[in-house]
């Protein structure tokens, strides 16, 4: 499953899906194909937490779909990160949920973060050494919250959680592939830096990044195709 925010996120990937069959579940629209010669059904599920966590259990529901990939762009957290840096999740946190809620209630996290899937995070690095994409990837952790954030709250994120970067979904996407014993992955491409017109240069970037992204996945998927996976 590969589940975008947003549609110019979900656009790259359009072309990328031979024999596409198109469908609707719950106000969302699924594109089922084949990427890279692999079955895959992307959709965009719209903006903030909720609204990613309908269409990543849908995903593994109703489309039998075995790993979840969140797929777009985000905004830098870490100073060394620059736009159109392509980051690959190792975990995803809640930045605006207390840790005690996940620990010590449902789902019983060891700590605040979900850790992305070991065989995903080696397929990014295959990918990476086999087709040596032509745009910096780095691996590190993203954070999620329900709205852009100010240079200061950044700032406050920084400090709590050390991410490389932050977005709207990628924390309940893993949330749900968690509970169901899915593997997540996320790959998200920098829009912004940690300071400075995160708002504006997201709208200026979006669709680059977004490209980026989808490249980046497509790269995964034929790795793993010559994997014969």
């Amino acid at each position: 499953g590969v589940l975008c925010s947003g549609d110019d996120e979900l656009a790259p990937f359009i072309p990328l899906l031979q024999d596409a069959q198109l469908s609707e579940n719950s106000m969302l629209t699924f594109y089922q194909g084949n990427i890279e010669g692999v079955p895959a059904v992307a959709l965009y599920s719209g903006v903030c937490k909720v609204n990613a966590a309908v269409a990543a259990q849908l995903l593994i529901d109703t489309y039998g779909c075995g790993a979840v990939i969140n797929a777009g762009t985000a905004g830098a957290v870490a100073k060394e990160r620059k736009i159109f840096d392509t980051v690959v999740a190792t975990a995803a946190a809640y930045h605006d949920v207390e840790a005690e809620i996940l620990t010590d209630f449902h789902p019983w996290l060891p700590d605040a973060f979900f850790q992305a899937d070991k065989g995903l995070l080696e397929l990014a690095k295959q990918a990476i050494c086999q087709y040596n994409p032509p745009y910096p990837v780095v691996f590190g952790k993203m954070v999620t919250g329900e709205r852009f954030i100010d240079d200061e709250e950044k700032r406050r994120i920084a400090d709590a959680f050390h991410p490389m970067s932050v977005d709207m979904e990628s924390a309940s996407v893993a949330h749900v592939c968690y509970v169901n014993r899915i593997p997540f992955l996320a790959v998200r491409t920098m829009t912004d830096l940690a300071e400075g017109g995160a708002q504006a240069l997201f709208e200026q970037n979006c669709r680059k990044a977004a490209a980026q992204s989808a490249d980046f996945v497509r790269l995964m998927l034929k790795a793993l195709r010559q994997r014969g996976a």
